[in-house]
């Protein structure tokens, strides 16, 4: 094998966090740019010589040839062994799972998630560590110092690997493996699921529809919904993947995903719904009229975790993010186990999963996970759902009104507001981080202001501390309101405010969210400036 060695420019551009690079397509496209940046990555494996490294992505524009150089380098600087999705093609969940199955050194995702795919859209790449899990801030804190300095980044010369079949072959010392990206992650499910009820449930006469938005999940929900589980042809719809994703946006919400929302609130709905994202990480979860947001999903699957093969002898704790509801933290004390509240982050999560204190967790960001890897995953938390509704025999709905009739309704709704400047948002937050002191104790139509503050964590595994992680106005009746700066996009930055007031009245449990949470929704607006900083006189998605 000839290898080269590439003089080339420091990488100067934004620092990537736990998520990874996200940049526009063209970006990406820059002469050496990719190239920089693998480098840099492959700096700080130790040991990286003879190692095994997994790599696959979400199928999204630029993906294939990203693959073909990073195989290039990946040879070049030594590496042992690559395990590598036909096509390319690689889930986040799946790429977590083979990590940890094959203790590998990690794994290399190209993915920009849920943003849009396609020539002029989004691409990214992230960094799985050993554990399967997104990498630490101090290693993507070491790729970034490398890629500040770098001067050169080796290559091999050689043609491009067939990733189309399944084989082994070789590049210089390095062995390649391509495989079945979907085989491994449906054998995974298989294992912590009743496939046989599963199958009655799904080859009678219920009927769910599972929108893959042309996206990594296709082939996986094709495979296990409709070959493994017996589901009816169709069931899975959009379900390949497409460079640019059908020219949609991948992301599971009600609307990114309105045709799927149209057609479970119509008369010819289904039994259920779900949807997943660009990578396979997040889900929707709906039935007959009803839409369940990620925060009571997280709480619905933990009360009911007993009806999953896999965690019939318990939960050991959950977690959840700051801004998702505290529904889940209500059945945590219901059953007496702990529960964790993190920043937005999975690693949060993967720290208290590695230490044995957690089975679930689960983000308002669509997305929900377990100890079976170190990511969210979307087909997990649909097989979850598919697992209550099999051994209750009860419709999303009633399920719904049982878990709020026992542990009250947490009414929660997220606002969006996309793509505003960055220095806008930057502002926002300093004005509500100077009103803190002064809002302390406030009255609000009724409310009292019991804590004002900017969330800070202190790890309960490692000891470290994570600060500015999301402005919080907890009241004294429960509510909540939040603010968080998002970095999930690839221009400017995203406002998300969260909005939850907890009711246990029996007679007031099925009311609209949005009616409910006005006054915490007028009241967020003003206190954040919104309108007069932005402009904006409403929000780009209410979830």
């Amino acid at each position: 094998m000839e290898t080269r060695t590439v003089a080339t420019n420091p990488f100067l551009d934004q620092r990537a966090g736990t998520s990874g690079l996200r940049k526009k397509v063209s970006v990406f496209q820059q002469p050496h740019y990719l190239e920089n940046y693998i480098q840099s990555l492959f700096l700080c494996i130790p040991d990286l010589a003879g190692k095994t490294l997994v790599l696959g992505g979400d199928g999204r524009y630029f993906n294939r040839q990203a693959i073909q150089t990073i195989i290039r380098m990946a040879a070049a600087n030594g590496l042992g062994h690559l395990i590598v999705g036909r096509q390319g093609l690689f889930s986040t969940p799946a790429v977590s799972n083979l990590i940890r199955q094959r203790s590998a050194v990690g794994g290399i995702i190209l993915t920009a998630s849920h943003n849009p795919a396609g020539p002029h859209q989004d691409f990214g790449v992230k960094y799985n560590g050993r554990n399967g899990g997104p990498a630490t801030e101090q290693f993507t804190d070491s790729v970034w110092a490398n890629s500040r300095e770098i001067k050169e980044y080796q290559i091999a010369i050689s043609s491009d690997i067939d990733l189309e079949h399944e084989s082994h072959t070789a590049l210089g010392d390095m062995s390649i493996e391509v495989i079945d990206p979907v085989h491994d992650y449906a054998s995974l499910m298989e294992r912590l699921f009743d496939f046989d009820a599963l199958s009655r449930l799904l080859s009678g006469t219920f009927r769910m529809r599972f929108d893959a938005l042309h996206a990594i999940t296709g082939p996986y929900a094709t495979d296990i919904f409709e070959k493994r589980l017996g589901a009816p042809e169709g069931t899975v719809l959009n379900g390949t993947p497409l460079q640019d994703f059908g020219g949609g946006h991948p992301d599971p919400n009600l609307v990114y995903a309105k045709p799927l929302a149209d057609l479970m609130f119509s008369a010819q709905s289904p039994d259920f719904g779900a949807a997943s994202d660009g990578d396979g990480d997040r889900n929707m979860i709906l039935g007959q009229g009803i839409f369940v947001t990620p925060s009571d999903s997280l709480a619905v699957l933990a009360a009911n975790a007993g009806c999953i093969p896999a965690y019939a002898a318990g939960l050991k704790g959950i977690a959840r993010s700051m801004p998702t509801s505290q529904a889940a933290d209500a059945v945590a004390e219901s059953l007496g186990i702990p529960h964790f509240e993190t920043p937005t982050g999975w690693k949060f999560f993967g720290n208290l999963l590695d230490a044995g204190k957690i089975t679930f967790c689960g983000e308002e960001s669509f997305g929900t996970g377990s100890d079976h890897v170190r990511e969210k995953d979307g087909l997990w938390a649909v097989l979850a759902w598919l697992s209550i509704l099999e051994h209750t025999r009860l419709p999303v709905r009633d399920i719904m009104l049982q878990h709020w009739q026992r542990h009250g309704r947490h009414y929660y709704s997220r606002h969006d507001y996309e793509e505003i400047p960055a220095e806008t948002g930057q502002e926002i937050m300093d004005t509500l981080r100077a009103q803190l002191p002064v809002l302390q104790g406030q009255q609000f139509a009724g409310r009292q202001v019991h804590i004002a503050d900017d969330f800070t964590y202190t790890d309960p595994v490692d000891g470290t501390t994570s600060q500015h992680q999301g402005i919080r106005l907890l009241f004294t009746d429960g509510a909540r309101l939040v603010f968080r700066i998002s970095g999930t996009g690839t221009s400017g930055a995203t406002l998300r405010v969260y909005h939850e007031q907890h009711e246990k009245d029996p007679e007031r449990l099925q009311r609209d969210p949005q009616r409910v949470l006005r006054d915490l929704v007028m009241l967020g607006r003003g206190l954040a400036r919104i309108e007069a900083l932005t402009g904006r006189k409403a929000p780009t998605v209410i979830t």
